[in-house]
């Protein structure tokens, strides 16, 4: 079967080849290969590394693009034809091809070519994004342009030819163009009227580009105007004038307080920066003003003067403590909504109280305040009593405040707050109500140091599969972060309409006992993560009767204590519990041996230690198994190495949900998943599998998705997915796989919604069966043309499975060729010795008889010649010398000339061992064309210097030949009389190595030329003849 086997492989490679070139025909392959094709007509191209714009086959549906993204690729020159073929191309992505130097991770500078008709070449296009490339100027676009984008470019300045015929443009993005992370040591120039053609502008942002004034003669049309973070620190009526139809207005960071700045800041410079109180007296549409981060002390009330449509201001990071207790500015809006006041704190003070000032009770639409960042220490209520009589009040930030007493009562007189966040504070527990002065910095102030503005740490997120938001509930109170160590019911008193109470990141460490939180009659969630609680009575949280999601997760030191036992009981008296968190607490002993609940839902006990808990015997066996009703469970992290089917057994039966994601089983029995008749989708990412070949999964089973990422799977059995009819969903990928192989699937191929094989090391030879398979169910495949990388062979290891070319595998005249050689060379090996046996004295004579009839000339070296060109001799004890012989001259004049290549003699390769120092010494000098005496200094040469140098003088007075030449490393040496005598008499003989690296290659060519030439050719006919050759 071998050889015949062998003789069908290259005639089932060419079907192959003929299979795939059909395929390629009626567009089976991926159509925009190596993009991807994604709903709604856009293809993507991110990230793929590419040097051009691809150039889609006439096979592939190009009418049908309308979005194309080249997003972070390292396109550096766009061609007029590289868009033509998209002819109904409207959005253009080419953001993050050749970045400027200062936003390119290496800083490496970057300038894009743009010839003039790429962007013409396109009528429908309406979205462009040249963001993030080094352009220098606007390139000729399309008047059918809606929106774009030239932020972090190198363009610095626009004229009225700019933007020339872009009528229908409405979005004009220029951001950080000349800023600290692109710097170009000047301003951004916008030449007056240089965007006034623009009739139909509505959106301009140029933030972030060192601009001193407001640009002159905008279009009128504009309603978006974005100039934070330039240096304009004046703004009069004139700046505005026209621009009444402005809607949002961004002047923030424009004279910064730089205590607070995250980024390289300028000081606000003195008295500034100067608003007019009539600046925007005129823009009466206006909705949003952004003046944050502008070192502003007092507010002015005229300054909103006119602004009745005001939706949303932000005074955010200003000097404004002082002015919120007793400003007036907010009585004429009315319309407020959104109101940003944070980080309007005093450098380094902390104050004892704030009480708002009483303007504040006429924003009667305000819906969001903002007041985090103040840092006061006392929350009562007269500090929002102002606020109290405002209907629309849903959302209220005061986190990062080092409150370390508030009164939570006070919020009872907020029938419209739906979310209060007090995080990140300080607050120890429930105080009694006090009476606080009217000032903001009344009572004690405390000096602040730079580590208490440290943020604290965030939340872990979570599944809402296992616990819900609160997003959804009426009203939210966040006291996560602070420093509470015990709960007590005074403070939640007058609070029984909360739903949603977040405890996270506090010390609480107290045993509950069912009387913590019994004024909470309505709550719903309850978070009380990373704390140190006690789960030590039966009656825990029963105090509340709504409670629907309780997250216990991060309480892990009380479990850690050896010998105290975990009553667990309390899950069975909450009727109306529906999700419980246990996640993360180190559980492994002494808790209550079964959970019991009939409204449970989703259990996460991921993080525990359920291995050590199952191999208690049956104690644990049936720790889940009175969870009636119980959809979803978590597993993970558990460290469970096996999971036996009496396990799995007693599990609840209603389970539609398993995770068992990083723990390390190795293996698992498949056809123990039909004592869990509900489930639905099973995740065993992160284990230990190395292959999928234990029976297969069982018929009649509900599971819909697998996920079996992140193993080490090598190997499927056969039909193993076959019998799970309604599987629709199937992750392989990051495993070890070489191949897809349809017979795994049987008929339900066709009927899989996903199957992600991205990341496995695909073996892409010749004849790999998973192309044609992958390219039937590419629907299903995610990033087929992009994800899907081959393994091996090298050549193509980490490339597309696409990236194969065909002509490699299936050239057949280049197969005979090949197959020609190879029997040649065989016939020739055999050959050569039998020859050799048979007649080898007859071809030795006729090879030598041959050998004589030809010149002796050409074959022999004349009775003169020496062995060696040069006798290299230095001062082995100077160890840069001799490196630079070694590694340097030897290289340069025996690997590196070629055919000219020089033969050098050196003491430590070619002396022969067993004679006298002498001995070779006397033949190397005599063997040698020239001596080479390599010098780091002239005024001290003794040892084997000294003694070959006497040799070159002897050689001389006897055969008249000077064949000595100098290489003087160092510029001290010019100070030897010798040196300088000789270089008066014969100059090309003594060589300096010299500083700067281009004049490296002059030194080689002049050392070659003094080793090669006699050196009479060089002496100095001023002086002398040199030394001629006795007759």
């Amino acid at each position: 079967m071998g050889p015949c086997h062998g003789a069908l492989q290259p005639l089932s490679l060419l079907v192959q080849a003929a299979m795939l070139a059909v395929a390629l025909a009626q567009g089976t392959l991926p159509p925009f290969l190596p993009c991807e094709l994604q709903p709604h007509g856009l293809v993507n191209c991110n990230w793929l590394f590419l040097k051009s714009v691809p150039h889609f086959s006439a096979a592939a549906p190009r009418d049908n693009v309308t979005s194309l993204s080249l997003l972070s690729n390292r396109i550096h020159h766009l061609h007029d034809s590289d868009f033509a073929q998209l002819s109904n191309l409207q959005k253009l992505n080419l953001k993050w091809n050749c970045p400027p130097a200062g936003l390119s991770p290496m800083h490496f500078p970057c300038h894009m070519t743009i010839e003039p008709n790429t962007f013409l070449a396109v009528p429908t296009l309406e979205e462009l994004n040249l963001s993030y490339n080094g352009i220098t100027t606007v390139p000729a676009l399309p008047s059918s342009l809606v929106s774009l984008i030239l932020s972090r470019t190198n363009i610095l300045q626009l004229d009225p030819t700019s933007l020339t015929g872009l009528h229908a443009l409405r979005f004009l993005y220029m951001d950080g163009n000349c800023y600290y992370k692109n710097p170009c040591g000047r301003a951004l120039e916008v030449a007056p009227g240089a965007l006034l053609g623009l009739g139909n502008l509505t959106h301009l942002s140029l933030k972030y580009n060192n601009l001193t004034t407001v640009p002159r003669s905008l279009p009128p049309s504009l309603e978006y105007l974005l100039l934070s973070y330039n240096h304009i620190v004046t703004l009069a009526p004139e700046d505005l004038a026209n621009l009444t139809a402005l809607r949002v207005l961004d002047v923030g960071g424009n004279c910064r307080r730089c205590d607070h700045a995250r980024n390289p800041c300028v000081e606000c410079p003195h008295k500034f920066p100067q608003l007019h109180s009539d600046t925007f007296s005129h823009l009466s549409r206006l909705e949003g003003l952004v003046l944050k981060d502008s070192s502003l002390y007092q507010l002015n009330p005229r300054w909103f003067r006119g602004l009745g449509n005001l939706t949303v201001l932000d005074l955010s990071e200003n000097f404004l403590y002082d002015c919120i207790t007793k400003t007036k500015a907010f009585q004429g809006l009315a319309q407020l909504r959104r109101l940003n006041l944070s980080f309007n704190y005093h450098k380094k003070v902390s104050f004892a109280h704030l009480t708002l000032a009483p303007s504040f009770g006429s924003l009667l639409s305000l819906q969001e305040l903002d007041m985090h960042g103040i840092f006061f220490r006392s929350l009562s209520q007269k500090t929002l009593q102002p606020l109290a009589r405002l209907p629309m009040l849903q959302r209220l930030y005061l986190q990062m405040n080092f409150i370390n007493q508030a009164q939570l009562g006070i919020f009872k007189d907020f029938p419209g707050l739906r979310y209060i966040d007090l995080s990140d504070n300080r607050i120890s527990g429930a105080v009694e109500p006090v009476a606080t002065t009217g000032e903001v910095d009344g009572g004690k102030k405390v000096w602040l140091t730079s580590r208490d503005l440290t943020p604290g740490p965030l939340d872990t997120p979570s599944s809402e599969d296992f616990m819900p938001s609160c997003k959804n509930l009426s009203f939210t109170l966040d006291l996560s972060r602070n420093n509470l160590v015990t709960v007590q019911p005074e403070m939640f008193a007058q609070l029984s309409r909360l739903q949603c109470l977040r405890l996270s990141h506090n010390s609480i460490s107290q045993a509950v006992n069912g009387s913590q939180f019994v004024p909470l009659t309505s709550l719903q969630v309850l978070d009380l993560s990373h704390n140190k609680l006690d789960l030590y009575h039966g009656r825990s949280f029963t105090e509340l009767p709504r409670l629907e999601a309780l997250d216990l997760s991060y309480n892990s030191q009380p479990f850690s204590m050896r010998g105290v036992g975990h009553n667990l009981s309390f899950v069975a008296q909450l009727p109306t519990l529906r999700y419980l968190s246990l996640a993360h607490n180190g559980i492994h002993s002494r808790v209550s041996q079964q959970l019991c609940s009939t409204s449970l839902w989703a259990l996460d006990f991921s993080g525990n230690s359920l291995s050590q808990m199952w191999a208690e015997g049956d104690l644990y066996l049936r720790f889940f198994q009175g969870l009636r009703s119980l959809i979803r469970l978590d597993l993970s992290q558990n460290r469970l190495h096996t999971l036996l089917p009496c396990t799995l057994g007693n599990l609840p039966k209603s389970l539609q949900l398993l995770r068992l994601r990083n723990n390390y089983l190795a293996f698992f029995n498949w056809s123990s998943l039909t004592l869990l008749p509900n489930l639905e989708t099973l995740d065993l990412a992160g284990n230990q599998l190395k292959a999928l070949s234990n029976g297969s999964l069982p018929s009649g089973t509900q599971l819909q998705r697998l996920d079996v990422s992140r193993n080490s799977i090598i190997f499927v059995v056969p039909g193993f997915f076959a019998l799970a009819t309604r599987l629709r969903e199937l992750n392989l990928s990051a495993n070890a796989l070489r191949t897809v192989e349809p017979s795994w699937f049987g008929f339900l191929a066709g009927s899989l919604e996903v199957l992600d094989v991205s990341a496995n090391p695909l073996h892409c030879a010749c004849g790999a069966a998973f192309v044609d398979f992958l390219l039937q169910v590419q629907a299903a495949v995610p990033g087929l043309p992009s994800r899907v990388k081959c393994g091996s062979p090298g050549q193509l290891q980490g490339r597309s499975i696409f990236a194969q070319d065909l002509r490699l595998c299936l050239d057949e005249s280049l197969s005979w060729d090949c197959f020609g050689l190879s029997l040649l060379v065989v016939a020739l090996g055999l050959a050569m010795p039998m020859l050799h046996h048979l007649c080898g004295w007859d071809l030795w004579y006729c090879f030598h008889l041959g050998l004589a009839w030809l010149p002796r000339r050409g074959w022999q070296r004349g009775a003169d010649a020496l062995s060696y060109d040069a006798f290299v001799v230095f001062d082995k004890a100077q160890s840069a010398v001799a490196d630079w012989v070694y590694n340097e001259l030897r290289v340069r004049l025996e690997e590196r000339r070629g055919r000219r290549a020089l033969r050098l003699c050196l003491e430590e390769r070619d002396w022969l061992p067993g004679k006298t120092l002498f001995e070779n010494l006397w033949a190397s000098v005599y063997s040698s064309r020239k001596m080479l005496f390599v010098l780091a200094h002239t005024d001290q040469v003794s040892g084997l210097l000294r003694a070959s140098f006497l040799l070159a003088q002897q050689r001389l007075l006897e055969d008249r030949k000077d064949v000595v030449v100098l290489v003087i490393l160092s510029p001290d040496a010019r100070r030897s009389r010798y040196v300088r005598l000789r270089q008066r008499l014969c100059r090309q003989s003594v060589l300096f190595w010299p500083h700067q690296p281009s004049g490296q290659r002059s030194f080689w060519a002049q050392l070659g030329m003094a080793l090669t030439r006699d050196n009479r050719h060089f002496y100095n006919q001023n002086f002398c003849r040199g030394p001629t050759m006795a007759e």
